[in-house]
Protein backbone atom coordinates (compact mmCIF):
# COMPACT_ATOMS: atom_id res chain seq x y z
CA UNK A 1 0.00 0.00 0.00
CA UNK A 2 1.46 3.68 -1.34
CA UNK A 3 0.48 6.73 0.54
CA UNK A 4 -2.15 7.11 -2.05
CA UNK A 5 -3.72 3.88 -1.65
CA UNK A 6 -3.49 4.93 2.90
CA UNK A 7 -5.34 7.98 2.10
CA UNK A 8 -8.11 6.24 -0.18
CA UNK A 9 -8.82 3.81 2.50
CA UNK A 10 -9.12 6.07 5.45
CA UNK A 11 -11.71 8.47 3.40
CA UNK A 12 -13.53 5.35 2.91
CA UNK A 13 -13.61 4.16 6.14
CA UNK A 14 -13.62 8.19 7.61
CA UNK A 15 -16.03 9.11 4.95
CA UNK A 16 -14.36 12.30 5.02
CA UNK A 17 -12.66 13.90 1.64
CA UNK A 18 -9.63 12.91 0.17
CA UNK A 19 -8.14 16.10 0.02
CA UNK A 20 -8.73 16.87 4.16
CA UNK A 21 -7.51 12.87 4.78
CA UNK A 22 -4.59 13.51 2.93
CA UNK A 23 -4.08 16.91 4.84
CA UNK A 24 -4.06 14.65 8.04
CA UNK A 25 -2.06 12.11 7.16
CA UNK A 26 0.67 14.30 5.93
CA UNK A 27 0.10 16.31 9.49
CA UNK A 28 0.70 12.77 11.14
CA UNK A 29 4.09 12.37 9.53
CA UNK A 30 5.47 15.94 9.50
CA UNK A 31 4.73 15.52 13.61
CA UNK A 32 6.39 11.94 13.78
CA UNK A 33 9.11 13.26 11.79
CA UNK A 34 9.92 16.50 13.93
CA UNK A 35 9.45 14.51 17.17
CA UNK A 36 12.01 11.61 15.97
CA UNK A 37 14.14 14.06 14.49
CA UNK A 38 14.90 16.08 17.74
CA UNK A 39 15.50 13.36 19.42
CA UNK A 40 11.84 12.14 20.91
CA UNK A 41 9.79 9.05 20.61
CA UNK A 42 6.75 8.53 19.30
CA UNK A 43 4.59 5.48 20.61
CA UNK A 44 0.99 4.69 19.35
CA UNK A 45 -0.45 2.23 21.75
CA UNK A 46 -1.34 -0.98 19.93
CA UNK A 47 0.50 -0.06 16.84
CA UNK A 48 4.16 0.71 17.85
CA UNK A 49 6.76 2.99 18.69
CA UNK A 50 8.85 5.33 16.44
CA UNK A 51 12.66 6.30 17.61
CA UNK A 52 16.14 6.92 16.87
CA UNK A 53 19.18 5.56 17.31
CA UNK A 54 23.15 5.50 16.73
CA UNK A 55 25.02 3.75 14.54
CA UNK A 56 28.59 3.42 15.72
CA UNK A 57 31.46 4.37 12.67
CA UNK A 58 32.99 1.28 11.23
CA UNK A 59 34.90 -0.90 8.60
CA UNK A 60 33.84 -2.45 5.71
CA UNK A 61 35.05 -3.77 2.42
CA UNK A 62 34.33 -2.12 -1.21
CA UNK A 63 32.62 -5.78 -2.48
CA UNK A 64 33.54 -5.02 -6.35
CA UNK A 65 37.39 -4.52 -4.97
CA UNK A 66 37.76 -6.01 -1.57
CA UNK A 67 39.28 -2.69 -0.34
CA UNK A 68 38.62 -1.66 3.33
CA UNK A 69 37.36 1.31 3.57
CA UNK A 70 35.84 3.39 6.31
CA UNK A 71 31.83 3.91 7.27
CA UNK A 72 31.23 6.83 9.01
CA UNK A 73 29.10 7.05 12.03
CA UNK A 74 25.25 7.88 11.05
CA UNK A 75 22.03 8.37 13.36
CA UNK A 76 18.81 5.74 12.31
CA UNK A 77 15.40 5.67 12.56
CA UNK A 78 13.69 2.66 14.31
CA UNK A 79 10.20 1.70 14.27
CA UNK A 80 9.14 -1.19 16.84
CA UNK A 81 6.41 -2.47 16.46
CA UNK A 82 3.46 -3.01 19.74
CA UNK A 83 1.81 -6.20 20.46
CA UNK A 84 -1.21 -5.35 19.49
CA UNK A 85 0.51 -5.16 15.98
CA UNK A 86 2.17 -7.98 16.11
CA UNK A 87 -0.39 -10.40 17.17
CA UNK A 88 -2.64 -9.04 14.42
CA UNK A 89 0.26 -9.74 11.85
CA UNK A 90 0.91 -13.35 13.40
CA UNK A 91 -2.68 -14.22 13.15
CA UNK A 92 -4.01 -12.80 9.88
CA UNK A 93 -4.98 -15.56 7.58
CA UNK A 94 -2.31 -14.80 4.40
CA UNK A 95 -3.38 -15.25 0.78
Amino acid sequence: MNKAELVDAIAAKTEASKAHTGEMVDAILEAIRQSVTKGDAVQLVGFGSFGSGKRAARTGRNPKTGEEIKIAASKTVKFTAGKAFKDAVNTAKHK
